[in-house]
C-alpha cells in the first residue's frame, strides 16, 4: 500500500506542477484553456486518490495527527508531495 501510496504522491506532484505551469499559462497568455480541462481533470482524481490513500495509511500505519494533516497540506503545496515522499515514504 506505501508503495501504491508513493506513486500517487508523484504523479499527484507532477499533475500539480502541470497544471500550475504549463496548463495555467497557456490558458491565459496563449487563449488555450483546452490542456485545463485534461490535466485539471488528472489532478483531480489524483489528489482525491491522494487523500483517500492518505487517509488509510494514516490509520493503517498509526500515524500522528500532525503527520496527517502535514501530508494532506503537501498535497496543495506545489513540490510539496515530493517533500512528503522524501520525509515519510522511505521505508517503502
Amino acid at each position: 500500500m506505501l508503495k501504491f501510496f508513493k506513486i500517487i504522491a508523484f504523479l499527484e506532484g507532477v499533475s500539480l506542477l502541470l497544471l500550475l505551469f504549463v496548463a495555467m499559462p497557456m490558458k491565459y497568455f496563449f487563449s488555450r484553456p483546452e490542456l485545463v480541462s485534461s490535466v485539471g481533470m488528472a489532478h483531480g482524481v489524483l489528489f482525491i486518490v491522494y487523500i483517500v490513500l492518505a487517509t488509510v495509511l494514516f490509520m493503517d500505519k498509526r500515524w500522528d495527527l500532525k503527520t496527517y494533516a502535514f501530508i494532506c497540506l503537501a498535497s496543495i503545496i506545489p513540490f510539496g508531495t515530493f517533500i512528503v515522499e522524501n520525509k515519510f515514504l522511505k521505508e517503502a
